[in-house]
């Protein structure tokens, strides 16, 4: 016998407007499950009630989308429910038990994490110190190779038609004091600029900001105290490259910081836990709330 879902269009469309009555009457758009409320669809002793689908609604859409969602939200609930009364009784038995332990165990680690995970941000601290940073760093730093160029460099984009790039290009060069004020005041006139050249950057970056550089050419430009000017339809490129370290080299503490960072936080989140767990223990035994029993 086949099984409809929704009889006719005139029932259909009545839940559908029951749905979005609902939604627009309501303040909250949020509904209790009580025995005021008119289910929307039955599947066996499964209901689907309003306040199962009008979170799931935004305001922003349409009555028409609204009635669409709710068409197909309908219809695979109800498909799901019929999937699970098939699979609970065509399934064998050792299968279903073996599923129900499976979703047993999952449900207690969504929950005994979501706790650990609680207790880590209210007693774990967070903050690593430049000293804690620096020790790691001179102990591992053997661990942490470069996979990829990086350099320090100065850079300025200039459009096509600026008019004293010679001076620019001095100034970039040279870059003493009276050299960065004066080059921070025509600032507005440069397409790109950087002249923060203590930050180390990947050569892959530069290579993107600086579109006639390229990994073919890349060795020729991108080299220890070099000066270099390229020039594309879209603009002229000045670079000054300060310094240069290479795949394999020991990667310099501020380029890999945010990393030994992270190392340091997950190393301390894993003892807070460790430590965390062996306290519950600890005080279940003494609360004779867990027993081990010896085996004969």
């Amino acid at each position: 016998m086949r099984f409809s879902i929704i009889r006719s269009k005139s029932i259909f469309f009545w839940m559908v407007s029951s749905v979005m009555v609902l939604v627009l009457s309501s303040c909250g758009g949020m509904f209790s499950k009580n025995k005021e409320e008119q289910p929307l669809a039955r599947v066996g002793e499964a209901f689907l009630y309003p306040s199962d689908v009008t979170p799931l609604l935004s305001n922003a859409v349409s009555k028409e989308d609204s009635a669409s969602f709710v068409t197909n939200y309908i219809n695979n609930w109800a498909s799901k429910q019929l999937l699970l009364a098939k699979a609970k009784i065509n399934l064998p038995e050792d299968k279903l038990t073996e599923f129900d332990k499976l979703v047993d165990n999952y449900r207690n680690d969504l929950y005994t994490r979501a706790y650990k995970e609680a207790l880590v941000q209210q007693g774990s601290d967070s903050t690593v110190s430049k000293s804690q940073l620096r020790e790691f760093y001179n102990k591992e730093k053997q661990n942490f190779r470069l996979n990829e160029k990086i350099v320090r460099l100065r850079f300025i984009e200039l459009p096509k038609q600026f008019l004293n790039k010679d001076e620019v290009i001095e100034k970039l060069k040279r870059f003493n004091k009276e050299d960065v004020t004066y080059l921070d005041s025509i600032g507005v006139q440069f397409k790109k600029l950087n002249f923060n050249d203590s930050i180390w950057v990947r050569a892959s970056r530069v290579i993107d900001e600086i579109p006639p550089l390229s990994r073919e050419n890349e060795g020729r430009y991108l080299k220890k105290s070099q000066f270099f000017e390229l020039e594309d339809a879209k603009g002229v490129y000045l670079t000054k490259i300060i310094d240069v370290l290479n795949p394999n080299d020991i990667a310099p503490l501020s380029f890999i910081e945010p990393t030994i960072k992270q190392v340091l936080l997950s190393r301390r989140k894993l003892d807070y836990i460790r430590k965390l767990e062996t306290e519950i223990i600890d005080e279940a035994i003494k609360d004779k709330d867990f027993e081990v029993y010896a085996k004969d």
